[in-house]
């Protein structure tokens, strides 16, 4: 049975720990036979989990930047899918913290302090490119709002929240973005993901059809958008999948250790008679960790650069300077990370050989899990932006992928 805390968890509390624990224990099963983590996310909304960033006296945890990818990191670990379909709240609710005061911002953070999730209604399939602010889904004017049409594709987290957010533009094109409850007319959620990797994080369709959203529930952008600074969330969205790969290569570790502790047989060309023994494996393994940990502490010490942006916020806006910076050091992040968190997971079939890729072992994942997340943003894209930065004085792109 779930018990619901009388506050959100804390960075540190027994209560946190206890929780993730608990998550962990039923992850090969629920990967191995494809079940959603319906009662996981429960968990989590008991335990008031989505509220980790949200000061501690509007009933929320307390936590730092820092300190939310290291949850990030550590749910990751014990399920990549629940760490990963957290993504859209957590950048959602890192948006809200900065809004000026008003009834909609404390609204929204009572529903988050209660445990409520935010889905994503952003990205979308089809001609335009991939991180511009203008969408195919349209927010037409009617009596008291807008009717919303369109359809949204890669709508992480959405199965199993409340409430998503979602982006359009207006009949002059102009960008706009509302927070809805998912309860609409019009409004459906399907769970037609088929990744090959992070399978179980309600990755698919959400669509609009003429889903009434009220004027109060719509954010509108100045007239004049070259008033706008640099996208103070993007840097949040893209590290966040760094700290999702990190903790994927901590879980290959894990398993690497319990796979050679496990195994009895070893080649007759080996060199020891015990796999636990053989100083080759042993290699491997030290390697494997070697590799998981560098993942983690690159993603937490690119955190902190990450946690001066809403420090450096002046009436709701953060310094683009800051914002630019924090984006350049997660990509910088992003490129190593990948790297080595995939060459661990590709290491771990060393270690067991050919019983290693059995089905039933189902050890593939954590190759299929980084994969997929290091695919939604591609290194080579990265490092020509990092490139063009540092030899040509060229600004790094201001879109949802920086």
């Amino acid at each position: 049975m779930t018990t619901t805390l009388s506050h959100a968890v804390r960075p540190g509390s027994p209560e946190l720990d206890a929780l993730i624990d608990r998550i962990a224990e039923g992850t090969f099963e629920r990967e191995r036979t494809d079940t959603a983590p319906h009662e996981q996310v429960a968990w989590l909304k008991a335990a008031r989990v989505g509220a980790y960033r949200l000061p501690v006296e509007d009933g929320g945890g307390g936590a730092s930047l820092r300190e939310l990818i290291d949850l990030v990191i550590r749910l990751s670990r014990a399920d990549s899918n629940l760490g990963h379909l957290l993504r859209a709240h957590f950048g959602t609710v890192e948006d809200i913290l900065l809004w000026p005061d008003s009834a909609r911002r404390r609204r929204w953070i009572e529903r988050v302090a209660a445990g409520e999730l935010i889905g994503n209604g952003n990205n979308e399939l089809g001609a335009k490119h991939a991180g511009d602010f203008a969408k195919s889904t349209t927010f037409t004017p009617v009596d008291g709002g807008y009717r919303v049409d369109g359809v949204k594709y890669y709508s992480t987290g959405t199965l199993y929240a409340e409430h998503t957010f979602v982006t359009g533009v207006t009949a002059d094109g102009v960008p706009v973005q509302a927070l809805i409850t998912l309860d609409r007319d019009g409004l459906t959620v399907e769970d037609d993901w088929d990744g090959f990797g992070q399978t179980l994080t309600g990755t698919g369709t959400t669509r609009f059809d003429g889903v009434f959203v009220e004027t109060d529930e719509v954010a509108l952008p100045p007239e004049d958008l070259s008033t706008l600074g640099r996208w103070h969330v993007g840097p949040l969205y893209q590290h966040y999948l760094n700290a999702v790969v990190a903790g994927n290569a901590l879980a290959v570790a894990d398993d690497a250790a319990a796979l050679i502790i496990s195994r009895k047989r070893s080649f007759t060309h080996g060199s020891a008679d015990l796999p636990r023994e053989d100083p080759v494996l042993l290699e491997v393994i030290g390697e494997i960790v070697s590799l998981a940990d560098a993942t983690r502490s690159i993603v937490l010490e690119a955190a902190h650069v990450l946690g001066r942006i809403s420090d450096s916020a002046v009436d709701g806006a953060a310094d683009s300077a800051v914002v630019h910076e924090a984006a350049l050091r997660a990509s910088q992040a992003q490129v190593v990370v990948d790297e080595l968190a995939l060459r661990a997971a590709t290491l771990l079939f060393d270690v067991g050989g050919a019983s290693a890729v059995k089905r039933s072992a189902n050890l593939d994942r954590h190759w299929r899990n980084i994969r997929t997340v290091a695919s939604h943003n591609p290194t080579r894209f990265k490092n020509r932006a990092i490139g063009e930065l540092l030899v040509n004085g060229v600004e790094l792109p201001d879109n949802t992928y920086f």
